[in-house]
């Protein structure tokens, strides 16, 4: 029988933390939590969007507690702020779902210095759940970490993108998009071999959408991106995506069902894994290969100059 948000178990008592939910799978993973008692940390850029989600959030599950925390992914310096003060506010971290990201954006740097991408989707939330791992291990928690079909995309990942210098290579939206993406599946999956080795009672489940009709696909006013082909698919990301409720289920079923251990991957059930109800799904060879995880793993840290010892 596939799954369905009734499975959620009653979550009241519970913190959930989840970053980017101004809008898409962030919103509705919040809404989804929140409908079943957890209680809500979540984090946004933009002040007066978060006012509004927080008031999105409430109005589907009434009375939940919802606190915003400012963050930017692309700083790693505001990184660590924010999680210092999640772990110096809250006793507690249940559940973390790494969800904000940028996506297919025209060539631009975070405020480190790094190709965009790769630094927001990736970097960023490395050096987020590196500083919050003494909560996360003390919580016994569970992180969740979003990555997307389109890490089938790339065969490796081009670890001069995680240094000051960047990569020669011409650069490609669409590639380092996929590289990141796939970054994310490869921590996803370190993480859950390293915490089983030191035998640390956290579990990491990585999960995506599938094809979801969200803001991702919307090109910023006044953006390079504000051209034909990126409004075009805006338009048929609303035609042809499931919703972003939708796509949501498998974020909600990675961070919320017991029968997963850690090291599982979650996304949709239909066709090419692009909607539909949410299943345990594979992944490329690339994202099972420890060795890259590994090098990626220590660029990672040197990046971010965040050591992080599980």
């Amino acid at each position: 029988m596939s799954w369905r948000t009734d499975d959620i178990p009653d979550l009241t008592g519970k913190r959930a933390v989840i970053t980017g939910v101004t809008g898409g799978l962030g919103l509705h993973t919040a809404i989804g939590l929140a409908r079943h008692g957890a209680e809500l940390v979540v984090t946004a850029r933009n002040a007066d969007k978060a006012a509004d989600a927080v008031e999105r959030i409430q109005a589907a599950a009434s009375g939940t507690k919802v606190n915003v925390l400012a963050l930017d992914l692309a700083d790693l310096t505001d990184v660590k702020r924010a999680a210092n003060e999640v772990a110096t506010t809250y006793d507690r971290v249940d559940i973390l779902v790494n969800n904000a990201g940028v996506m297919a954006t025209p060539k631009s740097e975070t405020v480190d210095g790094f190709e965009l991408q790769i630094g927001t989707n990736h970097l960023g939330h490395f050096a987020w759940t590196a500083t919050l791992w003494p909560l996360l291990v003390s919580s016994s928690a569970r992180v969740v970490t979003v990555s997307s079909f389109m890490h089938k995309s790339v065969s490796d990942i081009d670890l001069r993108s995680l240094t000051k210098e960047g990569s020669p290579r011409r650069y490609g939206r669409w590639k380092s998009y996929g590289e990141s993406k796939l970054a994310d599946l490869l921590f996803a999956l370190e993480l859950d071999r390293r915490a089983k080795a030191a035998g640390v009672p956290v579990v990491s489940v990585a999960a995506h959408p599938g094809y979801a009709s969200t803001n991702l696909t919307k090109p910023a006013a006044g953006s390079k991106a504000m051209f034909l082909p990126g409004v075009a698919m805006h338009q048929v990301s609303k035609v042809l995506g499931q919703p972003a409720a939708h796509g949501a289920w498998p974020l909600l079923m990675a961070a919320t069902d017991p029968e997963l251990t850690g090291g599982e991957y979650v996304g949709p059930s239909g066709f090419s894994e692009m909607r539909g109800r949410p299943k345990l799904v594979g992944m490329t060879r690339t994202a099972r290969n420890e060795d890259l995880a590994t090098a990626l793993w220590t660029a990672s840290e040197s990046a971010t100059g965040t050591p992080f010892d599980v």
